[in-house]
C-alpha cells in the first residue's frame, strides 16, 4: 500500500472515485454529442476560453491583491490561516453569478415564463446568498480564531516545568 500511495500519490479511494467522475464524464459527452454535437463543441470551446484567457487571470490577480494587501498587517499572538474563508465564499458567490447571470442580470427572455418569477427576485436572492456566504464564513474564522487563542492563552497560564523537581 505505501508503495502504491508513493507511486500515485494518494490512496486507492482517490483513484476509484478519479476513474469514476472520468467515466461519467465521458459518458455525459457522449451522450450529449450524440443530440447536439455542434453546440457542445462550441460551448466547450468557448467555455475554455473564457475561464483560461478572461476568468483565470481575474480571479488570479484578486487572490493576489487580497493577498498583498492583508499580508502586511502585523500580528502580535497567534493567528489563524485566513485565506480560505475569504476563497470560499467568494468562489461560491461567483459560481453561482456565472450560472445565473442571465437572470441575476435580467438578461434572459424566455425564463419568466417558464418559471412564473419575475426578474426582481433573482438579484436580491443571489445577494442575500452571498452575503450568508461571507457570514457563515466569518464565523467558521472566529470560531477558529477563538479556540487558537484560548489554547494560546491555556499555555501562557500552564505553570513552566521545574527541571529539579519531581518527575
Amino acid at each position: 500500500m505505501a508503495r502504491f500511495v508513493r507511486w500515485y500519490g494518494s490512496g486507492p479511494l482517490h483513484l476509484l472515485v478519479l476513474i469514476a467522475s472520468l467515466a461519467l464524464t465521458g459518458y455525459a459527452m457522449v451522450r450529449l454529442f450524440a443530440v447536439r454535437p455542434l453546440e457542445v463543441a462550441i460551448w466547450f470551446v468557448g467555455a475554455a476560453i473564457l475561464h483560461d484567457l478572461i476568468l483565470l487571470p481575474l480571479y488570479s490577480l484578486a487572490d493576489l491583491s487580497a493577498l498583498s494587501v492583508l499580508r502586511h498587517r502585523a500580528t502580535a499572538g497567534p493567528t489563524v490561516p485566513w485565506i480560505n474563508h475569504l476563497r470560499v465564499p467568494a468562489f461560491l458567490a461567483g459560481l453561482l453569478l456565472l450560472v445565473w447571470f442571465p437572470l441575476i442580470l435580467r438578461l434572459a427572455v424566455p425564463y419568466p415564463g417558464y418559471t412564473g418569477l419575475s426578474y426582481d427576485v433573482y438579484l436580491g436572492r443571489w445577494l442575500a446568498i452571498t452575503g450568508v456566504l461571507f457570514a457563515a464564513s466569518a464565523v467558521a474564522f472566529a470560531i477558529r480564531l477563538r479556540r487558537v487563542l484560548l489554547a494560546a492563552r491555556a499555555d501562557e497560564e500552564r505553570p513552566p516545568l521545574d527541571p529539579d523537581g519531581p518527575p
